[in-house]
Protein backbone atom coordinates (compact mmCIF):
# COMPACT_ATOMS: atom_id res chain seq x y z
CA UNK A 1 0.00 0.00 0.00
CA UNK A 2 1.15 3.52 -0.79
CA UNK A 3 1.56 5.84 2.17
CA UNK A 4 -0.40 9.08 2.28
CA UNK A 5 2.54 11.07 0.92
CA UNK A 6 3.39 8.62 -1.88
CA UNK A 7 2.04 8.64 -5.40
CA UNK A 8 1.45 5.43 -7.32
CA UNK A 9 3.14 4.66 -10.62
CA UNK A 10 2.56 1.63 -12.82
CA UNK A 11 5.23 0.66 -15.37
CA UNK A 12 3.85 -1.53 -18.16
CA UNK A 13 6.57 -3.08 -20.30
CA UNK A 14 6.76 -5.71 -22.99
CA UNK A 15 5.99 -6.17 -26.66
CA UNK A 16 8.83 -6.20 -29.19
CA UNK A 17 12.11 -7.14 -27.50
CA UNK A 18 14.18 -4.88 -29.76
CA UNK A 19 13.24 -1.89 -27.62
CA UNK A 20 14.55 -3.66 -24.51
CA UNK A 21 11.49 -2.68 -22.45
CA UNK A 22 12.70 -4.05 -19.12
CA UNK A 23 16.18 -2.56 -19.31
CA UNK A 24 14.85 0.76 -20.62
CA UNK A 25 12.22 1.23 -17.94
CA UNK A 26 14.64 0.07 -15.23
CA UNK A 27 16.60 3.23 -15.97
CA UNK A 28 13.74 5.37 -14.67
CA UNK A 29 12.23 3.34 -11.83
CA UNK A 30 14.84 4.51 -9.27
CA UNK A 31 14.19 8.10 -10.36
CA UNK A 32 10.46 7.69 -9.77
CA UNK A 33 11.05 6.15 -6.35
CA UNK A 34 13.42 8.96 -5.43
CA UNK A 35 10.61 11.37 -6.33
CA UNK A 36 8.08 9.84 -4.00
CA UNK A 37 6.38 7.21 -6.13
CA UNK A 38 5.50 3.69 -5.12
CA UNK A 39 6.29 1.81 -8.34
CA UNK A 40 4.77 -1.44 -9.55
CA UNK A 41 5.61 -3.16 -12.82
CA UNK A 42 3.59 -5.35 -15.14
CA UNK A 43 4.93 -7.38 -18.02
CA UNK A 44 1.46 -8.22 -19.32
CA UNK A 45 -1.33 -5.97 -20.57
CA UNK A 46 -3.87 -7.74 -18.36
CA UNK A 47 -3.30 -5.08 -15.74
CA UNK A 48 -5.09 -2.49 -17.88
CA UNK A 49 -8.32 -4.48 -17.52
CA UNK A 50 -7.88 -4.94 -13.76
CA UNK A 51 -10.02 -2.26 -12.11
CA UNK A 52 -8.44 -2.73 -8.71
CA UNK A 53 -4.90 -2.41 -10.07
CA UNK A 54 -5.80 0.68 -12.12
CA UNK A 55 -7.68 2.51 -9.39
CA UNK A 56 -6.13 5.74 -8.15
CA UNK A 57 -2.92 5.52 -10.16
CA UNK A 58 -1.05 8.78 -10.54
CA UNK A 59 1.14 7.75 -13.48
CA UNK A 60 1.38 5.00 -16.09
CA UNK A 61 4.72 4.62 -17.87
CA UNK A 62 4.32 2.40 -20.91
CA UNK A 63 7.07 0.75 -22.92
CA UNK A 64 5.16 -1.74 -25.08
CA UNK A 65 6.07 -1.73 -28.75
CA UNK A 66 3.77 -3.17 -31.40
CA UNK A 67 1.50 -5.95 -30.20
CA UNK A 68 -2.24 -5.76 -29.67
CA UNK A 69 -4.52 -5.04 -26.74
CA UNK A 70 -8.04 -6.23 -26.07
CA UNK A 71 -11.00 -3.88 -25.94
CA UNK A 72 -11.15 -4.34 -22.17
CA UNK A 73 -7.47 -3.42 -21.82
CA UNK A 74 -7.85 -0.32 -23.97
CA UNK A 75 -11.00 0.63 -22.05
CA UNK A 76 -9.12 0.37 -18.76
CA UNK A 77 -6.16 2.42 -19.95
CA UNK A 78 -8.19 5.18 -21.56
CA UNK A 79 -10.56 5.27 -18.60
CA UNK A 80 -7.68 5.76 -16.20
CA UNK A 81 -6.20 8.61 -18.24
CA UNK A 82 -9.61 10.22 -18.67
CA UNK A 83 -9.99 10.17 -14.90
CA UNK A 84 -6.67 11.92 -14.30
CA UNK A 85 -3.90 9.31 -14.39
CA UNK A 86 -0.84 10.57 -16.22
CA UNK A 87 0.41 8.59 -19.21
CA UNK A 88 4.00 8.79 -20.45
CA UNK A 89 6.55 6.99 -22.56
CA UNK A 90 9.07 7.16 -25.35
CA UNK A 91 9.71 5.90 -28.85
CA UNK A 92 7.89 2.80 -30.09
CA UNK A 93 6.86 1.90 -26.56
CA UNK A 94 4.14 4.54 -26.75
CA UNK A 95 3.79 5.68 -30.40
CA UNK A 96 4.12 2.30 -32.09
CA UNK A 97 1.86 0.34 -29.76
CA UNK A 98 -1.48 -1.28 -30.55
CA UNK A 99 -1.55 -0.19 -34.19
CA UNK A 100 -5.07 -1.55 -34.71
CA UNK A 101 -6.60 0.31 -31.78
CA UNK A 102 -7.94 3.54 -33.24
CA UNK A 103 -9.04 4.79 -29.81
CA UNK A 104 -5.51 4.40 -28.46
CA UNK A 105 -4.10 6.27 -31.46
CA UNK A 106 -6.63 9.04 -30.93
CA UNK A 107 -5.63 9.41 -27.29
CA UNK A 108 -1.89 9.56 -27.94
CA UNK A 109 -2.24 11.77 -31.00
CA UNK A 110 0.57 10.23 -33.01
CA UNK A 111 1.53 7.06 -34.84
CA UNK A 112 4.99 6.01 -36.01
CA UNK A 113 5.11 5.67 -39.80
CA UNK A 114 8.78 5.03 -40.66
CA UNK A 115 12.39 5.70 -39.72
CA UNK A 116 14.01 6.34 -43.12
CA UNK A 117 17.59 5.15 -43.33
CA UNK A 118 17.59 3.29 -40.03
CA UNK A 119 20.20 4.78 -37.72
CA UNK A 120 20.98 8.28 -38.97
CA UNK A 121 22.46 11.55 -37.73
CA UNK A 122 19.70 14.05 -37.01
CA UNK A 123 18.71 16.90 -34.74
CA UNK A 124 15.91 17.49 -32.27
CA UNK A 125 15.03 21.18 -31.99
CA UNK A 126 13.03 22.80 -29.20
CA UNK A 127 10.12 24.85 -30.53
CA UNK A 128 11.23 28.42 -29.72
CA UNK A 129 7.80 29.50 -28.50
CA UNK A 130 7.71 26.57 -26.07
CA UNK A 131 11.28 26.90 -24.73
CA UNK A 132 9.95 28.01 -21.36
CA UNK A 133 7.86 24.88 -20.81
CA UNK A 134 9.10 23.06 -17.68
CA UNK A 135 9.92 19.90 -19.64
CA UNK A 136 12.37 21.64 -21.98
CA UNK A 137 13.33 24.80 -20.08
CA UNK A 138 17.11 25.22 -19.98
CA UNK A 139 17.82 22.43 -22.45
CA UNK A 140 19.87 23.26 -25.55
CA UNK A 141 17.87 24.76 -28.42
CA UNK A 142 18.83 21.69 -30.44
CA UNK A 143 20.81 18.55 -29.91
CA UNK A 144 22.24 15.90 -32.22
CA UNK A 145 21.59 12.18 -32.11
CA UNK A 146 22.59 9.09 -34.07
CA UNK A 147 19.67 6.71 -33.86
CA UNK A 148 16.25 6.12 -35.40
CA UNK A 149 14.52 9.32 -36.48
CA UNK A 150 10.77 8.80 -36.23
CA UNK A 151 8.55 10.07 -39.04
CA UNK A 152 5.28 10.61 -37.19
CA UNK A 153 1.66 10.95 -38.28
CA UNK A 154 0.12 13.40 -35.80
CA UNK A 155 -2.84 15.70 -35.19
CA UNK A 156 -2.88 19.37 -34.12
CA UNK A 157 -4.36 18.85 -30.64
CA UNK A 158 -0.97 18.29 -29.00
CA UNK A 159 1.36 20.88 -27.51
CA UNK A 160 4.53 20.25 -29.51
CA UNK A 161 7.68 21.00 -27.52
CA UNK A 162 10.32 19.80 -29.98
CA UNK A 163 10.49 18.81 -33.63
CA UNK A 164 12.79 17.03 -36.04
CA UNK A 165 13.37 17.75 -39.73
CA UNK A 166 13.59 15.19 -42.53
CA UNK A 167 15.64 16.83 -45.25
CA UNK A 168 14.80 16.26 -48.88
CA UNK A 169 17.60 15.30 -51.26
CA UNK A 170 17.80 13.90 -54.76
CA UNK A 171 17.86 10.44 -53.16
CA UNK A 172 14.67 10.80 -51.08
CA UNK A 173 11.15 10.04 -52.20
CA UNK A 174 9.88 13.24 -50.54
CA UNK A 175 10.62 16.38 -52.51
CA UNK A 176 10.56 18.98 -49.71
CA UNK A 177 11.77 19.04 -46.12
CA UNK A 178 9.28 17.57 -43.64
CA UNK A 179 9.15 18.76 -40.00
CA UNK A 180 7.37 16.45 -37.56
CA UNK A 181 6.83 16.50 -33.78
CA UNK A 182 9.52 14.76 -31.74
CA UNK A 183 8.26 15.62 -28.23
CA UNK A 184 4.76 16.64 -27.23
CA UNK A 185 2.27 16.79 -24.41
CA UNK A 186 -1.45 16.29 -24.55
CA UNK A 187 -4.51 16.53 -22.32
CA UNK A 188 -7.01 13.67 -22.49
CA UNK A 189 -9.96 14.05 -20.18
CA UNK A 190 -8.42 14.93 -16.83
CA UNK A 191 -5.14 13.16 -17.61
CA UNK A 192 -1.89 14.55 -18.97
CA UNK A 193 0.19 12.73 -21.58
CA UNK A 194 3.93 13.06 -22.30
CA UNK A 195 5.48 11.55 -25.41
CA UNK A 196 9.05 11.58 -26.70
CA UNK A 197 9.97 9.80 -29.92
CA UNK A 198 13.61 9.37 -28.83
CA UNK A 199 14.72 6.14 -27.21
CA UNK A 200 15.31 3.22 -29.57
CA UNK A 201 18.37 2.05 -27.66
CA UNK A 202 19.67 2.44 -24.14
CA UNK A 203 22.40 4.85 -25.25
CA UNK A 204 19.67 7.20 -26.49
CA UNK A 205 18.03 7.27 -23.07
CA UNK A 206 21.42 7.89 -21.44
CA UNK A 207 22.05 11.00 -23.55
CA UNK A 208 22.06 13.76 -20.90
CA UNK A 209 19.48 15.96 -22.63
CA UNK A 210 17.22 13.01 -23.45
CA UNK A 211 17.49 11.73 -19.90
CA UNK A 212 16.57 15.12 -18.45
CA UNK A 213 13.72 15.55 -20.93
CA UNK A 214 12.30 12.11 -20.17
CA UNK A 215 12.54 12.42 -16.40
CA UNK A 216 10.87 15.82 -16.49
CA UNK A 217 8.16 14.46 -18.75
CA UNK A 218 7.33 11.64 -16.35
CA UNK A 219 6.96 14.04 -13.46
CA UNK A 220 4.97 16.54 -15.53
CA UNK A 221 2.45 13.93 -16.67
CA UNK A 222 1.83 12.51 -13.20
CA UNK A 223 -1.34 13.47 -11.39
Amino acid sequence: MATSDERRALVVRGGWDGHVPVEATDRFIPFLRDNGFQVKTSETLDVYADQAAMADLDLIVQCWSMGSATDAEIDGLIGAVRSGTGFAGWHGGIVDAFRLSTRYLQMTGGQFAEHPGGFVDYEVEVVPERAGHPIVAGLPAKWSLHTEQYWMLTDPLSDVLATTRFRATEATDWRADVVVPAVWTRQWGQGKIFISTVGHKLDDLDHPDVRTLTERGLLWAAR
